[in-house]
């Protein structure tokens, strides 16, 4: 596995990674993961993954980071490749499954170590140098030179935004010819890197949840105090513009006896006080205590304004038996049956959403039959079947 960022570092792509590696090594696979450490380069086994924690060039350079945490720029890192080439030395891996930009530390190195390569693309990386497809404050309608290097000077800085865009043009030939198989997690994924224009080889398969992840809830963290004793709606998830957190709360505001509201996340680009009455807001809860707010909730709330490639919170919901309201946007409607297991409305439309959540409070007896279809509906964005299609992928590229 190629990852960027690992645990202990907190995030989406960073979770699902950590999933994948235990569920592979529980299926029989040997599994090591390379990944940018916070210090010296150290290996560790965490559950029977090795974790190859390796120090970038980059990191000597902090200034042309891509943000303040220890990513890499989209090509290739020569203090990673050559760690790569060494890892590749010994452990000669039948397949190398890359999750972002460190993939291009390994691009000069797959003729020689023999191994294919599969891409899991989580977000719009292939054709966005900010990753998200976002222009302006809307969905971007595709990549151009000039309107790239401007948003992402806008996003990085001028110097950085340069670098980052012209890594990210001149590395993107290599890569699709390189890649066995990219595995997008959503349609939309499909469509923002553009992968059918490309002629790129690929397989739709969405992010999971563990079987148990509902077993790992904790009801006795503390934090938990903090949620209301009666009914309350959930959102779960960055506290930032991208989310969709300030409609959100726009559109509570303008409800009529609405249950309460509970924020859990990290503040991002957007502060969200003062709350609204009737709304709660809990930081850096850990992951059981989130399964445990699940299991007490009546209705997942999804706003997010960008194309949010595929939402795990939604499968945590799902699993829980919890409905969603959401946006029609990014992977959302692959996991949410508009009108059965949830409501989507237009991304970033306050009016839409309040008149959605509005129906929910009007109209209980919906919630119930909603609730029951989400709990059908989870099953197959969990483990058991997610990761047999991925160990097909495997075997394919393989063959």
């Amino acid at each position: 596995m190629l990852t960027e960022l690992y645990p202990p570092f907190i995030g989406g792509s960073e979770q699902y990674v950590r999933n994948l590696s235990r569920e592979l090594v529980a299926r029989g696979h040997e599994v090591s993961v390379a990944t940018i450490g916070s210090g010296d380069a150290t290996t560790d086994d965490e559950d029977g993954v090795r974790v190859h924690r390796l120090r970038s060039t980059t990191q000597s350079a902090p200034s042309m980071l891509p943000s303040g945490r220890p990513y890499l720029p989209p090509f290739p890192d020569p203090a990673v490749a050559r760690a790569l080439g060494e890892i590749l030395e010994r452990e000669r891996p039948d397949v190398v499954h890359a999750h972002n930009w460190m993939v291009h530390s390994f691009l000069p190195l797959k003729r020689r170590s023999g191994a294919r390569l599969v891409m899991t693309l989580h977000d719009y990386e292939i054709a966005c140098a900010k990753r998200s497809l976002m222009y302006r404050g809307r969905e971007c309608t595709g990549p151009g030179f000039e309107k790239c290097l401007r948003c992402a000077g806008a996003n990085y800085g001028t110097a950085k935004g340069m670098v980052v865009t012209l890594g990210n043009w001149a590395t993107r030939p290599p890569l699709l010819r390189s890649v066995d198989m990219f595995v997008p997690v959503s349609n939309a994924v499909v469509a923002g890197n553009q992968l059918d224009r490309h002629g790129a080889r690929y397989t739709v398969i969405p992010n999971f949840a563990p079987d148990d992840v509902v077993q790992t809830a904790d009801a006795n963290d503390a934090e938990l105090l903090a949620l209301p004793e009666g009914p309350f709606w959930l959102y779960v998830g960055a506290l930032s513009v991208h989310k969709g957190v300030p409609v959100l709360l726009d559109a509570y505001r303008r409800l009529v006896d609405a249950p309460a509201l509970v924020l859990i996340g990290r503040s991002s680009d957007f502060d969200p006080t003062p709350l609204p009455d009737n709304v709660a807001l809990i930081s850096n809860l850990r992951h059981p205590a989130v399964m445990a707010a699940w299991q007490r909730a009546a209705l997942s709330i999804v706003p997010s304004r960008f194309p949010d490639p595929c939402p795990t919170v939604a499968i945590e919901a799902m699993a829980c038996g919890v409905p969603i309201v959401g946006s029609r946007t990014g992977g959302l409607p692959d996991l949410v049956a508009d009108g059965e297991s949830g409501v989507l409305v237009p991304a970033g439309d306050t009016a839409a959403l309040a008149a959605a959540l509005q129906r929910v409070i009007d109209q209980p007896q919906g919630l119930e039959a909603m609730a029951a279809a989400a709990l059908a509906r989870a099953p197959r964005f969990m483990a058991d079947n997610v990761v047999d299609r991925i160990e097909a992928v495997y075997t394919g590229v393989l063959g």
